[in-house]
């Protein structure tokens, strides 16, 4: 697990846990491993033995590393083997309870009336949050400064005060603090509405068609593993994710549960590399 306790990724590897311990009999064990926005612990698994006994649970993060860092200690198309897509979730475009804007239109007008003078937050540059947000920009002919954070927590502080303009950020998180009134969402970036907030339209029907961006949940594991590993444990987890424990607990996440074959997650992965490859260049961004 690349990712600290709590993050999407990590709450549904804990969901699995139990449950493939019981089936197979042995331990299983969900080892964080986080640092440098997932390299550290997607490393350690390219370079883990292929013998199904290491398995890497990552994210969305594995296509923007790629795109951001030219020169990863591995290859992200090739030092890996898919296994499965576990779920996905849509990401939420937040404003401050206090801006002055509440539709996608009326911010977009916002950004054009005051060029370079609004700010947009996320938890650390080359983050998927960072560039959801210039492809927002790109596509909307907008100019605002980015505010790298370390984190969301600190991210969540200056959106509700206000020392910040704009963020994406999982809706997950960023579903209590619409509930409290602290913030706005003013769309979703899923191809369709959220099931907890009907109300907020998608980006696409805010007119953005290009701005269908979700965070995924995905197992690989090295390269030149069995096959045979690879067809047992995604026939394994492709009945938890039918149990009810598991519809339940993605439901309160507002996780899509996906499933099915190791070539959905190996279409997805290629397709976000080149996605993201094409933002951070368009934008000129750089590692830090």
């Amino acid at each position: 697990m690349p990712f600290t306790p709590g993050t999407t990724a990590d709450s549904l590897a804990r969901l699995l846990q139990p449950h493939l311990a019981q089936r197979w009999g042995v331990p299983v064990v969900v080892e964080n491993k986080p640092g440098a926005a997932g390299m550290i612990g997607i490393d350690a698994v390219a370079k883990a033995a292929p013998d199904g006994y290491t398995f890497l649970f990552t994210s969305t993060a594995f296509g923007t590393i790629a795109a951001m860092n030219p020169k990863l200690p591995y290859e992200p198309e090739k030092s890996f083997a898919p296994v499965m897509l576990i779920g996905t979730s849509p990401l939420s475009f937040m404003v401050p309870a206090s801006f002055p804007a509440h539709t996608v239109k009326e911010f977009v007008e916002q950004a054009k009336k005051r060029p370079g003078e609004l700010n947009y937050a996320s938890a650390g540059t080359g983050s998927v949050f960072h560039l959801s947000m210039e492809l927002l920009q790109h596509e909307a002919g907008t100019k605002m400064v980015h505010i790298p954070y370390k984190g969301t927590q600190g991210v969540i502080n200056d959106l509700i005060s206000g020392h910040i303009q704009g963020t994406m950020m999982v809706f997950q998180t960023a579903l209590p603090l619409v509930q409290s009134g602290r913030a706005r969402m003013l769309a979703v970036m899923s191809p369709r509405r959220a099931q907890a907030l009907p109300d907020v339209p998608t980006m696409v029907e805010a007119g953005y068609p290009n701005l269908v961006v979700e965070a995924w949940t995905g197992v690989m594991v090295p390269a030149k593993t069995p096959p045979a590993v690879i067809a047992k444990f995604n026939g394994e987890v492709n009945k938890l994710l039918t149990l009810d424990e598991m519809k339940a607990a993605a439901t309160k996440m507002d996780v899509s549960l996906s499933g099915g074959g190791p070539e959905i997650l190996d279409a997805l992965v290629k397709k976000e590399i080149r996605q993201w490859t094409q933002v951070v260049q368009q934008a000129n961004i750089k590692p830090e």
